[in-house]
């Protein structure tokens, strides 16, 4: 029963940070499971579960309250679920530090990206290419759920600095494309028999909760403070990924 209420908790504070950063679950849970002793792929199997979930429930809250445009998400989301019905295929043949070390780079892309002149306002407009958000989608897609991230630990900052997104609209827009993403991925790892479908539904219960209060305090806060507590997390991310690969090199 402890256990239960533990990973309930777990799932909740996960799905809070979903929403109120627009980032796939898997993106915090996946290094926590890790830090547990837990495998890449055991990790990700977890993982998968109510970043689904989560996404979904948060990109309807979105809807509701037009965060982002729906159509050009679409194309992004289709990519990213093309590109993710490779990813259980990835993770079979992949060396589980080499997954490990892909994960550290995408975070510490996303890292150095949010200390370098990010600007969340433009006087351009939002480049809205169908071929790009595709393009994206895909490549983001294929690797990202490979290592147990929705995809938005990329698209976000992406949307952001290359495209011309709104703060607001990009975060919304991340979270959406997780679902696609996060779909296809979760196909993809049941085929291969890396699902842990109990240990993912029990957080993901927690998760729908959190991420309810996550996405209502992310239309609520300042764009400035939302970008330095983004940074925050990503480097706590990052310093617990490094930790695991030291451990794993021993």
């Amino acid at each position: 029963m402890v256990e239960i209420l533990l990973l309930i908790a777990l799932g909740i504070f996960i799905g809070f940070l979903s929403g109120f950063f627009g980032i796939g679950g898997g993106t915090i849970l996946v290094p926590i499971m890790l830090l547990f002793g837990y495998s890449m792929s055991e990790s990700v199997g977890i993982a998968i579960i109510p970043m689904m979930l989560g996404s979904v429930f948060g990109s309807l809250i979105n809807i509701k309250h037009k965060m982002f445009e729906v159509k050009p998400a679409i194309i992004l989301g289709l990519g990213g679920f093309v590109g993710a019905l490779s990813s259980g295929f990835v993770m079979k043949l992949a060396p589980e530090i080499v997954l490990l070390c892909i994960l550290i780079a995408i975070q510490l892309f996303n890292v150095i990206k949010m200390l370098t002149n990010m600007s969340y306002t433009t006087d351009k407009a939002p480049i809205e290419s169908k071929g790009l958000l595709f393009l994206l989608g895909l490549i983001v897609g294929l690797i990202c759920i490979s290592v147990g991230v929705g995809g938005a630990i990329i698209i976000l900052p992406t949307l952001i600095v290359f495209f011309r997104y709104d703060v607001k609209k990009a975060v919304s827009t991340s979270l959406f494309f997780v679902i696609f993403s996060s779909t296809s991925g979760l196909i993809s790892l049941s085929i291969n028999g890396l699902v842990n479908y109990k240990t993912g539904l029990l957080i993901a219960v927690g998760a729908l909760l959190g991420v309810f209060f996550g996405t209502k305090a992310a239309r609520n806060i300042d764009k400035t403070i939302q970008k330095k507590l983004l940074v925050l997390l990503s480097i706590c991310i990052l310093l617990m990924l490094f930790y695991k690969f030291v451990n794993l090199i021993r």
